[in-house]
């Protein structure tokens, strides 16, 4: 049998949030699934040795390579997708357009969300109900990522992981200006962490200029020595790393959704993202902003993010 599921939402941490839903998908035929995502969920870096999952297939709507996109692109991707001759289709959206494209893809059995329904969907329980339904299965929103020991170990060797020591995930990069919690308040928290523990500090962080900014403004710090970045190097090199750590704190990233699959304890810092986002993994423990009850978008409090409020949930943790 041949199975895809679609999943178009953009980057790293939305596929993360799918994967309990496409995996449920896979347990139920007892056949691994073909997955249509975007090239920016970089899927290939962490889920190219999934059991549930047999084959990533890359939508090719971006300013590269737009082979997908528009009228035409609707007919490439459909020709495309008929190459493989799929049984079964799960579109994880209420797009007509990935509707028609898969009938003319000649997939026999197409299950989707209801058309036409995307606003104010909840994205978690908007996939349950829709599993629920389709194949009568309740699926907690729990995300894991497995990686082969000897990943883990080679890490531990190649970056000096002393498993005595408190190994931190700092997460400092993020998606937008207003995600990037600033770095006096990284820097507060691990002043805290030194004085009670033995600590070091794995940077992550994207290239771009803002994020840079951040990452330096730690690394001249006096707490140089006991840091190293990971902005060099790729997802797939950072996840035995990170599996390494004892603990996470992430603002709204990637990091923090791969760590949380990781079954990494992960402080997730939420300034202006729905908190859902930092919350639905039972290995993620949110921080908000001072003063307010939850957090959306457009909260903008990544400077009421209380470095002493992370330092006390990083001890509850550890302890």
């Amino acid at each position: 049998m041949k199975i895809l599921a679609i999943q178009n939402r953009m980057g790293i941490g939305d596929m993360v949030i799918f994967l309990p839903f496409i995996e449920a998908i896979s347990k139920k035929f007892n056949f691994p699934v073909n997955i249509l995502v975007k090239e920016n969920s970089k899927a290939l870096e962490y889920l190219e040795k999934n059991k549930y999952i047999e084959k990533i297939l890359i939508l090719e709507r971006n300013n590269k390579n737009n082979h997908h996109d528009g009228i035409i692109g609707s007919f490439n991707l459909a020709n495309d997708l008929k190459k493989y001759n799929f049984d079964k289709v799960f579109i994880f959206n209420s797009s007509l357009r990935f509707y028609l494209i898969c009938k003319m893809a000649g997939i026999k059995e197409i299950f989707q969300y209801p058309l036409f329904k995307k606003k104010k969907q909840h994205l978690i329980e908007a996939a349950q109900n829709f599993i629920k339904k389709e194949l009568d299965m309740d699926i907690n929103s729990n995300p894991i990522i497995k990686l082969d020991n000897y990943l883990i170990e080679n890490a531990k060797k190649k970056y000096n992981i002393e498993s005595k020591k408190i190994n931190i995930l700092l997460g400092i990069g993020g998606s937008g200006p207003t995600k990037r919690i600033p770095a006096y308040k990284f820097l507060n928290f691990m002043k805290l962490s030194i004085k009670e523990y033995d600590c070091k500090f794995f940077l992550a962080t994207g290239t771009n200029l803002e994020e840079q900014n951040i990452l330096n403004e730690i690394l001249n710090s006096e707490f140089k020595e006991r840091c190293v970045p990971l902005d060099k190097i790729s997802i797939k090199e950072t996840l035995p790393i990170i599996k390494n750590c004892t603990i996470s704190v992430c603002n709204d990233s990637s990091f923090s959704h791969l760590s949380a699959a990781l079954d990494i304890p992960t402080i997730v810092l939420l300034s202006d993202t729905p908190l859902m986002y930092g919350s639905y993994s039972p290995n993620m423990y949110p921080i908000i902003p001072d003063g307010e009850e939850t957090v959306t978008h457009d909260t903008l409090g990544k400077e009421r993010i209380d470095p002493e409020k992370i330092f006390k949930i990083f001890k509850e943790i550890l302890n």
